[in-house]
């Protein structure tokens, strides 16, 4: 499956909103929207695009859209899609859009029974690796020695102590129908993922990279260049699960250099070059999971 730009949508979808200049999270919703056209319902918990994008009187989704609760994304993404299917209605995708906190936080359980009973619904996080609406706390998608307003960078420690959860795997482990990993870096990439998931029955999980100006201390001309340059450090990879099996999208065959793309943000700024070997470190073993045991490479 290839996707071409040209086969985009002209039609707009999510429009007019109030988010930051740059912002990676409004990228990824008004594009995943023109791939699944106007009879997409989309549902949005707390978090920055039902911020920028439910403000009255204007609304910013020109499709039906709805906020939901925190932790909700996924209940009622299932209360959707049921109410649809009891009216005899088919023709329509329910989609959630919700943040890194909201997914791999306070709404994973949520996530988790919709995964568990196979709802037919499509589930994308756009990860900013913090909470960023209200005001850049750690979300358990914060990388490690990322600074953030909880996890200052002080003399003792520098910035967050704990890897970034693996919220990818820990959906394939459910057996979902499909997962995938993306950025809005290669957004080609991302845009095909969209459209196979709409083809598919049953849950869907989307899992991608959306960088926040504000947040990460980047240009807000730097969002698609930092989105790349995540995949292209070996930082972040693109791949699928489906069928029981993993699948790599994308192998380096050399990894850019992981300083030059942390020292580039605000947030990573205070990193020694011990901080820069750990994670250098752990990207490492990864990729040699990655390598041994997973498809495509």
């Amino acid at each position: 499956m290839s996707f071409n730009i040209r086969d985009l949508s002209k039609d707009e979808y999510f429009y007019g909103h109030k988010a930051c200049a740059g912002c990676g999270g409004s990228l990824a919703v008004r594009n995943a929207l023109k791939v699944l056209g106007k009879n997409a319902v989309a549902v949005l918990p707390a978090g920055c695009m039902s911020a920028v994008g439910f403000n009255f009187p204007q609304l910013c989704f020109s499709n039906n859209a709805i906020i939901s609760t925190f932790a909700g994304t996924a209940s009622m993404l299932t209360g959707i899609e049921a109410g649809f299917r009891a009216r005899g209605i088919t023709d329509f995708t329910a989609v959630g859009f919700a943040g890194d906190g909201g997914t791999a936080d306070i709404g994973i359980q949520a996530l988790s029974g919709a995964i568990d009973r196979n709802d037919n619904i499509i589930y994308i996080c756009y990860d900013n690796e913090a909470y960023m609406n209200t005001g850049i706390q750690k979300s358990g998608l914060t990388p490690f020695g990322a600074k953030t307003t909880t996890t200052p960078a002080g003399s003792n420690i520098h910035g967050n102590i704990r890897p970034k959860k693996n919220m990818f795997e820990i959906v394939a482990a459910h057996d979902i129908p499909f997962a995938a990993t993306a950025t809005v870096g290669y957004m080609n990439d991302f845009l095909e993922k969209v459209k196979k998931a709409a083809g598919i029955r049953g849950t869907k999980y989307i899992h991608v990279i959306a960088p926040c100006p504000t947040g990460w201390g980047i240009p807000v001309s730097d969002t698609v260049e930092a989105a790349r340059e995540i995949v292209d450090c070996g930082l972040w990879y693109l791949a699928e699960y489906e069928n029981g099996e993993y699948k790599i999208n994308h192998n380096p065959d050399k990894f850019t250099s992981v300083s030059d793309y942390l020292r580039k943000q605000g947030r990573f700024k205070h990193l020694t070059d011990e901080d820069v070997a750990v994670i250098e470190k752990s990207r490492d073993e990864k990729w040699s999971k990655i390598r041994k045991h997973w498809t495509g490479v």
